[in-house]
């Protein structure tokens, strides 16, 4: 692969623990589109001994901090050249030709800091439970209500991702919601018609395993994100709003049972 010849950057922030995901999504990004793979974790002698080194093309150490933290140093690791970057999952994939529609969108519109797509909402086997088709609604919904724009699959501009100052560390769970309402205000997320991403729901996922403390994560988000005039009443509608979030997550959940 021509690295120089490369656009986009996709970390992989990963502990290793989960070879066989780990590797189909490595797989399913080489064949989403060219892009430069730079896995970022705490086991860099044991990956390099385990995976195949056509899957990735860097290996970062992770330097502790949480995941937001992982994420933020293997962005800014990357290549200089690289104009277009976001994560995935170790356990999460994306479609095929997903960085190249993604890609090329981005590099058609230049005021749109981030495109995403629909996502498909599979199990640890790899089942569909549900997709989220998503819609240009999600990127005003996201500020009043859940958060519906899919982070696996989308692609945003690097340097709009370094003018917001990367994702904030104090976050654990809902630190996309926060990068997406910041990018909001240097220009356009736009949704494009296509499935870009799977999701995989199961409890080892981050976000599944501690929904909880995701719900409310996003919560202090959404309301740090009004203005100050509404943050009193805003339990008025985040209370109930966050039962009804948490109450689908539930739902889905069973559905994996």
């Amino acid at each position: 692969m021509n690295i120089d010849a490369i656009e986009t950057g996709i970390v992989v922030p990963t502990l290793g623990t989960r070879p066989e995901y780990l590797e189909q999504c490595l797989l399913s990004i080489r064949d989403a589109g060219g892009a430069f793979i730079n896995i970022v974790t705490p086991s860099v002698d044991a990956l390099v001994a385990q995976l195949n080194p056509n899957l990735y093309d860097v290996i970062t150490s992770d330097p502790g901090g949480g995941l937001s933290n992982a994420i933020n140093v293997g962005i800014r690791t990357l290549p200089e050249h690289l104009q277009f970057v976001n994560w995935l999952g170790d356990d999460d994939l994306l479609t095929p030709n997903a960085i190249a529609l993604a890609t090329s969108t981005l590099r058609q519109n230049p005021r749109t800091v981030l495109v995403y797509g629909g996502c498909r909402y599979i199990n640890g086997n790899g089942d569909l439970l549900w997709n989220n088709k998503s819609g240009s609604y999600a990127k005003f919904l996201m500020r009043c209500g859940p958060q519906l724009i899919p982070q696996p699959g989308a692609l945003f501009r690097r340097s709009a991702f370094e003018q917001i100052g990367g994702l904030q560390a104090k976050y654990k769970w809902a630190f996309d919601l926060d990068m997406l309402i910041r990018l909001s205000r240097f220009g356009n997320l736009q949704y494009i018609h296509q499935t870009l991403a799977s999701f995989r729901w199961h409890e080892g996922s981050l976000s599944v395993g501690g929904r909880e403390g995701s719900v409310r994560e996003a919560s202090d988000i959404r309301v740090a994100a009004l203005p100050r005039s509404l943050r009193r009443i805003s339990p008025l509608w985040e209370k109930p709003l966050r039962k009804i979030i948490l109450n689908a997550g539930n739902r889905v959940t069973r559905r994996n049972e």
